[in-house]
C-alpha cells in the first residue's frame, strides 16, 4: 500500500485455488485474515474483504498485482502492488540491531492540542517485532514488522486499516511518524517505562444528570422498531454495544460478545448492538450490517442508529442521555431493572494479550453478579 510521503506499507498473503475459487490470506503478527470473495474476470482481479466494505481491485499478470484499495463509503483509494514470491514483510539490512522488547510510554501529537497518549506493548525476536499500541480507548491490533539496525518499522493491513509506523531509536527513547492509509499522519514519540499503565477510560462515559435510565428505539434490518421497552429485554441482564461495521476493534468485541454467548447460554441475558454506519445510504448501512451478522454468526439484533456519518457528536444527539460517546465500541452494562452499572470505554483485543484475557474474567464476573441480583 502506498501512504504519504513516498512511504510504503508492505504486509504479507497467499493466495490458493480451491474447488470453490480462491481463497486470501494475510498475515499480521498472530492474525490471519481470510477472504474468500475473489472474483477474477480476464486479467482484473476483485478482492473483497470479509466483513469490512473495502475491496482491492486490480490488474493481475504473471507475478504481480497491480490497483488500489478502495473504501467507497469514504471515497478513500490507496495504490496497492504486489508481487509473486517476495516473502520479505520488510528488508532489513544486516547492522546490528537495537531491541524494543518492552513497554513503552507513547504519545501521538506530542504538544498539540490533538495529542494523545498511548502503551507500546512489543516483542522482538532477531529482527522480527510484533506487538500494538494501547490507547486509553481501544489498540491498534496487531502489528508487525522489524528493527533494522537503530529503525523501528512496523505495519497492518487487516481489511479495514492500513497502517504504518516507522521510527527511529535512541537510546531508550522513540521518535517516528503513524502513517493511516494515505490521508492521515501523526509525529510520535515514547520511552521505555515497564511499570507504565494507562488511566482507565471507563468513567468518562456515563448517564447525564437529570436521566434516570439509558433508552433507545431504532429500526432493524426489517424496518421495525426496537426498543429497550420491548418484551424481549424485560427483567433481562442487558449488553448494549455502541459500534459500527466499519470499526476493527468493534469486531473484535462482536466476536468475543458473539463467543461469549455461546460459551455462557443464558436466557435472562441479552445483547443489542447500535450501529452508527459511515455508509452513505440506508441500503448500504442495512447490507453492511447484514454482512458482519452472516459472516461472524452475529445472533443477537444489530439496529440501525445512524447512517451517512460515524461522527461521535452526531451520535450523542442520538444517545442524549449519555454525556458523551468518546470511542466505538462503547458497551453498556444494564441490570434487570434498566439501571446502568458499567460501561466499557473502547475495547481492548487479543492483540493486547494479558489486558484482554483479564477483561473476559472480569465481564463474566459483572455479567454473573447481575444475574445473581
Amino acid at each position: 500500500m502506498e501512504v504519504m510521503d513516498g512511504q510504503k506499507l508492505p504486509f504479507n498473503f497467499s493466495i490458493e485455488r480451491k474447488e470453490n475459487g480462491y481463497v486470501m490470506e494475510a498475515y499480521n503478527a498472530d492474525e490471519v485474515l481470510s477472504i474468500d470473495e475473489i472474483s477474477i474476470t480476464g486479467d482484473s482481479v476483485y478482492i473483497k474483504m470479509p466483513v469490512f466494505e473495502g475491496y482491492i481491485a486490480g490488474i493481475f499478470q504473471k507475478n504481480s498485482i497491480t490497483g488500489s484499495f478502495i473504501k467507497e463509503s469514504l471515497d478513500r483509494v490507496v495504490p496497492f502492488s504486489a508481487v509473486y514470491g517476495d516473502t520479505a514483510r520488510f528488508k532489513p539490512g544486516n547492522s546490528e540491531n537495537s531491541n524494543i522488547t518492552g513497554v513503552w510510554e507513547a504519545s501521538f501529537s506530542p504538544g498539540t492540542e490533538d495529542q494523545y497518549i498511548a502503551k507500546g506493548i512489543f516483542t522482538q525476536k532477531d529482527q522480527k517485532v510484533t506487538g500494538t499500541f494501547r490507547t486509553t480507548t481501544g489498540d491498534y491490533r496487531y502489528l508487525e514488522g522489524v528493527m533494522d539496525g537503530d529503525s523501528l518499522k512496523l505495519s497492518k493491513f487487516d481489511g479495514a486499516q492500513v497502517f504504518l509506523f516507522l521510527a527511529r531509536v535512541i537510546d531508550s527513547t522513540l521518535q517516528g511518524t503513524f502513517y493511516r492509509g494515505n490521508h492521515y499522519k501523526v509525529p510520535f514519540e515514547a520511552k521505555r517505562n515497564d511499570l507504565y499503565e494507562l488511566h482507565n477510560a471507563d468513567p468518562l462515559t456515563f448517564i447525564k444528570e437529570g436521566y434516570e435510565k439509558f433508552s433507545f428505539s431504532f429500526p432493524d434490518s426489517e424496518g421495525t422498531k426496537v426498543s429497550i421497552e420491548d418484551e424481549q429485554f424485560k427483567d433481562k441482564v442487558m449488553v448494549v454495544q455502541i459500534m459500527g461495521t466499519w470499526c476493527p476493534n468493534c469486531l473484535d468485541e462482536t466476536k468475543f460478545l458473539v463467543n461469549y454467548l455461546e460459551e455462557t447460554p443464558n436466557e435472562d441475558v441479552a445483547v443489542v448492538a447500535l450501529a452508527f454506519e459511515y455508509a452513505k445510504t440506508e441500503e448500504g448501512a442495512y447490507k453492511g450490517i447484514k454482512r458482519l451478522q452472516e459472516r461472524i454468526g452475529v445472533t443477537y439484533p444489530i439496529l440501525l442508529a445512524q447512517f451517512g456519518s460515524s461522527d461521535k457528536k452526531t451520535a450523542n444527539e442520538k444517545l442524549p442521555m449519555l454525556n458523551h460517546i468518546l470511542s466505538y465500541p462503547t458497551t453498556i452494562l444494564l441490570d434487570k431493572q434498566g439501571n446502568v452499572r458499567k460501561i466499557y470505554t473502547g475495547f481492548n483485543g487479543p492483540a493486547t494479550g494479558e489486558k484482554f484475557i483479564e477483561f473476559r474474567s472480569e465481564f463474566d464476573e459483572f455479567i454473573q453478579s447481575l444475574l445473581a441480583e
